[in-house]
């Protein structure tokens, strides 16, 4: 391996031979590349230090945002319940008005059979009354 020589210290040592003009632009433009490649390493460190505050900028407005949301789904969640539940009740009193006019209807249905009934009979009494009568009209002796 060869040594390299001491940047800082360009004078060469002891049976090495001095550094020529070419090998000296050659340094210079080594360390001119070095130092354009340090800063821009420094600029990206600085882009990446701005783009992480950036980006805990943007992830802290992304979970208010979704805090938010949580709260206006858990809201109108509430409301939807609320409104459901409203009908369903408006739906059950229906319901059971309905029940109750059913139990009425066959109430009073099962009260006409029994008047229909009763009519029918007394009905049905008093034609056999008037055939007997009849009957016995024809049955006496002139």
């Amino acid at each position: 391996m060869n040594a390299v020589p001491n940047p800082v210290d360009p004078t060469p040592e002891g049976d090495q031979p001095p550094i020529s003009p070419a090998a000296e632009r050659a340094r210079a433009q080594l360390h001119e590349e070095i130092e354009r490649v340090r800063s821009g390493v420094e600029e990206m460190l600085a882009e990446q230090s701005a783009a992480g505050a950036e980006d805990e900028a943007l992830r802290r407005e992304l979970d208010a945002l979704r805090e938010d949301t949580r709260l206006f789904v858990k809201k109108r969640t509430k409301r939807v319940e609320r409104k459901l539940g409203g009908r369903i009740d408006d739906v059950e009193q229906r319901t059971e008005r309905l029940e109750a006019r059913i139990d009425q209807v066959e109430s009073d249905r099962a009260a006409a059979e029994v008047r229909i009934h009763t009519a029918t009979e007394r009905m049905l009494d008093e034609l056999l009354q008037e055939i007997r009568t009849i009957a016995d009209l024809f049955t006496r002796p002139r």
